[in-house]
């Protein structure tokens, strides 16, 4: 058997080997010269996987390690017969704790308080509903849209606000949503000219979801009038370019990478080994355990006074990524493109807040909270 992955995909060797020979090549590199022989192809993100790609291939499983499943024509796999499978939730967590940690690094630089501000989280699904219940449990006052929950479900209505009422009223809007231009409720341009201007006073914005929610021209013009608005865009509409104008107003700036933990990442390739077992009527004989390796620090003992910042920035510092990233926006826009690409493939590695264990303060339940393991005893 023969399988072509995207080259960024880690943990192939382990979860695939034994099936097939692997090819490894860059996402958005792929052609259908590649696929003519292939049985299974496995991406990321970057590869737009459609039936031009496809024609006259013989692959019958294609495979995609994200959550998203917007650059997969699915209609055009079912008509070829085309088994498909995603990786919903694999790097939720690690998406929410890109999110608590901006917050928590602007809570210290400009000494509020996140449990005294007002989160509007837009799109409640693996991503927004992970943070909201971290958000939640931590004390933070939350609102809550997700439009086509409450379509599916009306009962639901009461504990969901309208977009333009989360605009106008939360302190920080945090963007967690596909990127849908059909349907009752696309999300193409969910974000424009018309509702940036019912953000509060001092609000902060946050895009970790998909680029093309959020008019980055619109959000350019708002910014070079509103620069009390705070921006942390980890999304880009035209990635891999990025624009620049736009990057330089930005508090944070991360090249798409707020769900690039380590066992996010892994558990993509595994939930497609599973499916790929599944169609297949194999045995799952390897186990996520099995090829996540130890964290180098594995527990912190804390003081009493210790703040809620200090394992979070351990585990994850966004403003490292938005150091590397800057620089390379100072290319030239071919070279800037493909340092984009390369600041993802090169990703150091990064462990979630669960796999650090903490013990001695008395905020032990906020941090566990968080997703932080924690030991009374030390």
């Amino acid at each position: 058997m023969k399988i072509i992955a995207d080259e960024n995909i880690p943990a192939l060797d382990p979860l695939f080997g034994h099936l097939g020979k692997i090819i490894r090549l860059p996402g958005r590199q792929m052609s259908p010269e590649h696929l003519v022989d292939a049985d299974l192809l496995l991406v990321r993100s970057i590869t737009s996987v459609n039936a031009e790609l496809l024609q006259g291939s013989s692959v019958s499983f294609v495979g995609t390690a994200t959550i998203g499943t917007d650059h997969v024509d699915q209609v055009a796999l079912t008509e070829q017969g085309i088994h498909f499978a995603s990786a919903p939730g694999c790097n939720a967590d690690a998406v929410a704790e890109y999110v608590i940690s901006a917050l928590l690094h602007l809570a210290e630089e400009a000494a509020f308080s996140l449990l005294d501000k007002v989160v509007g989280i837009v799109g409640v699904g693996n991503v927004g509903s992970r943070l909201a219940r971290r958000l939640g449990a931590l004390g933070v006052k939350l609102l809550l849209c997700d439009p086509p929950k409450v379509d599916a479900d009306p009962l639901l209505a009461h504990s969901f606000v309208s977009l333009e009422y989360l605009m106008a009223h939360a302190d920080v809007v945090t963007l967690h949503t596909p990127l849908t231009h059909e349907g009752s409720h696309p999300t193409y341009h969910l974000v424009n000219q018309h509702n940036l201007a019912c953000l509060k006073t001092d609000a902060i914005l946050i895009n970790a979801g998909r680029g093309p929610v959020v008019d980055n021209q619109a959000l350019l013009a708002f910014s070079q009038q509103r620069s009390d608005v705070t921006l942390v865009l980890d999304v880009w509409e035209e990635e891999p370019l990025v624009n620049r104008d736009l990057a330089k107003r930005v508090k944070i700036a991360t090249p798409h990478i707020a769900g690039y933990s380590l066992e996010g990442k892994i558990r993509g390739t595994w939930m497609l080994y599973q499916a790929y077992c599944r169609k297949a009527n194999l045995p799952v004989s390897v186990s996520i355990d099995d090829i996540l390796p130890r964290p180098e620090v594995r527990s912190m003992y804390l003081s009493e006074s210790v703040s809620l910042l200090t394992p979070v920035k351990l585990m994850y510092d966004p403003y490292r990524d938005d150091r590397v990233f800057r620089n390379s926006l100072s290319h030239l826009e071919a070279k800037q493109k493909a340092q984009f690409d390369q600041l993802r493939k090169n990703y150091p590695v990064r462990r979630e807040f669960s796999a650090l264990q903490l013990s001695g303060s008395d905020r032990l339940d906020q941090f566990n909270a968080l997703g932080f393991s924690v030991s009374e005893t030390y």
